[in-house]
C-alpha cells in the first residue's frame, strides 16, 4: 500500500477504526453504560467524515490498482449518505430508549454499513463491488431482526437474509461471466473490452445478471418482494435507515457500474433499466394506495420513487446522472423527516402505524402537521416543492436521451401515487373524529421533521450549490466528452422523441 492509497481511504479506515474501538468499548463498559454515549459519538463521526469528505479538494484518482475510485461522483454520494445515516442515529435516540432497543451494537452495525456503502460507490473492480455490498448487507440483516422478541421483527430479517443470499448469488453469477468473456473484473479493463467490439452475448447475460443482483437492493419491480414485509416488521428506526442510506448508495453503484464498465453501449442496458423504471414506479404507485399501515405504504412509497430515479439513469447521459442524484439527495431529505414524524407516534407509551390514527392530528400539533404535509407534497410531486423538480429532472432527462414516452408514464404513475400521499393529510385535517395519537418528540426528532420541511420548501429557491455539486458529479462519472456532446444538444433544444441517445464517451 502506498501513500497515495493509505489517503485515499483514510475516511473508511478512520471510520473502520471508530467501529472497532466502540465495539471494545462495548464489550469492557457494558451495554447499559455506554449505549447512549456510543450512540452520540458515532453521530458525531459520521458527521465530522462527511464534512471530511465533502470539502476535501483532491483530484480524480484511482487506487489499489483502479480497485478503488476516489472522485466527485463518489463524493458526492457519499456525503449524502453519511449524513443521512447521522441524522438517522441522531433522531431514532430517543424512540430506542423508550422502547429499550438502546443497545451499543446498533450505532456500530449503522457506522459499518456506511463503510460498505462508502466502498460501494467507489468501486472500480467486481471485487471491491461485492466487498463493500456484503459489509453492507451484513450489517443490515443484523439490524432487521433487532428485536429480538418480536416475531415479525425475525420474519423481516430472515426474509431479507434470504433474498439478499438470492441477489449476491445472481450478481456473483453475473461477475462470473464478465470476468469469464471480459478477462477482467476491473471496470476499466470492462469497458476496453466492450469498446473493441460489439458486446458479446456472454457480456450482455453477465451484465444482466450483475443489474438483477443490484435491483433487489433498490427494490426495482419484480425485485421488491422483501421490502414492504421488512419494512414493517423492522423496528422503525431501521426502517428509516433501510429507505435512506442504503438506497442512495444501490442507485449510485447501479449508475457506477452502468457507466464505468458498461458505459460505451447504453442502448444495451438502457432499455432494461426503462422496464425496471416503469414496472417500479406503476406498481409502487398503484400498490401503495390500499396500505393502511404507514411503514408499509412508505415501502411502495420507496419502490416507486426507485423507479422515478431509474428514469434518471435509463437515459444513459451525463444530466441523467445529475437528475439522479439529485433526486436521491432530495429523497433521502424526503424521508428523513417522514420518519421522523413515524418514530413520534405512539398511544399508550407503544408505537402507532396505522393510518387511520392520524385524524384529525392537525388540532392537537399544528405545526407537526402542516411540516408533514410539505413532506408529504414533496413526496408526491406537488410544485413548488423539491419533490416536483427532482421529478422534473429525471423526466427531462428522459425526454432529452430519446425516451419521452418513459417521461409519459413517469407523469402517469405521479399522479396515480399522489393518492396515498395526499391521503394522509387528508386525514390530519379532515379526518373523522376518532382517539388522538400522542406524538412525543425529542430535539433532535423535532429539528429533522422541520429541518426537511423548511428544506423542501425554500430548496425550491436556492439549491445551495448541490445542483452544480451533482453536475460536477455526473461529469467525473459519464466524462467530459459526452458532457460537451449534451451542452451542444441542448444549446440547440432538447431532443425530439425517437431520437437516439446522445453518444457516450469514447465513440
Amino acid at each position: 500500500m502506498t501513500a497515495l492509497d493509505f489517503s485515499t481511504i483514510l475516511p473508511e479506515f478512520l471510520l473502520a477504526l471508530f467501529a472497532m474501538g466502540a465495539l471494545l468499548a462495548g464489550a469492557y463498559f457494558g451495554k447499559d453504560a455506554i449505549s447512549k454515549p456510543i450512540l452520540w459519538i458515532s453521530v458525531a463521526a459520521l458527521l465530522i467524515i462527511g464534512l471530511f469528505v465533502g470539502f476535501a479538494d483532491r483530484p480524480d484518482q484511482a487506487v489499489f490498482s483502479g480497485m478503488f475510485i476516489d472522485d466527485a461522483f463518489a463524493r458526492f454520494a457519499k456525503v449524502t449518505i453519511l449524513i443521512s445515516a447521522a441524522a438517522v442515529l441522531a433522531m431514532s435516540a430517543e424512540y430506542l430508549h423508550r422502547q429499550g432497543l438502546l443497545r451499543f451494537e446498533y450505532p456500530i452495525l449503522i457506522v459499518l454499513a456506511s463503510i460498505g456503502m462508502m466502498i460501494m460507490v467507489s468501486a472500480g473492480d467486481l471485487l471491491s463491488l461485492y466487498m463493500g455490498l456484503e459489509l453492507q448487507s451484513l450489517a443490515l440483516y443484523v439490524v432487521a431482526a433487532m428485536r429480538r422478541e418480536s416475531a415479525k421483527s425475525s420474519e423481516a430479517g430472515l426474509k431479507y437474509f434470504v433474498l439478499g443470499a438470492l441477489s449476491s448469488g445472481l450478481l456473483l453469477f453475473g461477475a462470473s461471466l464478465v470476468y469469464g468473456f471480459a478477462g477482467t473484473t476491473n471496470f476499466a479493463g470492462i469497458v476496453s473490452t466492450v469498446n473493441a467490439g460489439e458486446l458479446s452475448m456472454g457480456l450482455l447475460f453477465g451484465m444482466v445478471f450483475l443489474m438483477v443482483g443490484l435491483a433487489f437492493k433498490v427494490s426495482a419491480v419484480p425485485f421488491h418482494m422483501w421490502t414492504p414485509d421488512v419494512y414493517e416488521g423492522s423496528p422503525t428506526p431501521v426502517t428509516a435507515f433501510f429507505a435512506t442510506a442504503p438506497k442512495v448508495a444501490a442507485m449510485a453503484l447501479i449508475a457506477r457500474l452502468l457507466h464505468g464498465a458498461f458505459g460505451t453501449v447504453p442502448a444495451d442496458w438502457g432499455q432494461i433499466v426503462a422496464a425496471l423504471a416503469v414496472l417500479s414506479m406503476f406498481l409502487g404507485s398503484i400498490a401503495g394506495i390500499g396500505q393502511t399501515n404507514i411503514k408499509r405504504l412508505m415501502a411502495y412509497s420507496s419502490i416507486a420513487h426507485m423507479g422515478f430515479a431509474l428514469v434518471g439513469l435509463a437515459s444513459g447521459t451525463a444530466f441523467g446522472v445529475q437528475s439522479m442524484l439529485m433526486y436521491m439527495a432530495i429523497y433521502a431529505v424526503m424521508n428523513v423527516g417522514t420518519f421522523a414524524f413515524i418514530l413520534s407516534l405512539e398511544r399508550d407509551g407503544r408505537p402507532v402505524t396505522d393510518l387511520a390514527s392520524l385524524n384529525r392530528f392537525a388540532s392537537a400539533e399544528p405545526l407537526k402537521a402542516f411540516a408533514v404535509l410539505f413532506l408529504m407534497f414533496s413526496l408526491a410531486g406537488v410544485p413548488p416543492f423539491l419533490g416536483f423538480f427532482a421529478k422534473l429532472g429525471v423526466l427531462t432527462a428522459a425526454v432529452n436521451g430519446g425516451m419521452a414516452w418513459l417521461a409519459v408514464m413517469g407523469v402517469i404513475a405521479s399522479v396515480i401515487g399522489a393518492f396515498y400521499y395526499l391521503r394522509i393529510v387528508y386525514y390530519m385535517f379532515f379526518g373523522a373524529e376518532t382517539d388522538g395519537v400522542e406524538s412525543h418528540m425529542s430535539a433532535a426528532q423535532y429539528l429533522a421533521l422541520i429541518l426537511p420541511a423548511a428544506v423542501l420548501l425554500i430548496g425550491a429557491v436556492t439549491m445551495w450549490g448541490v445542483d452544480e455539486a451533482a453536475a460536477t458529479a455526473a461529469q467525473s462519472l459519464v466524462g467530459p466528452e459526452i458532457t460537451a456532446a449534451e451542452m451542444g444538444a441542448q444549446a440547440g433544444g432538447p431532443q425530439v422523441s425517437g431520437e437516439a441517445p446522445a453518444e457516450p464517451s469514447g465513440e
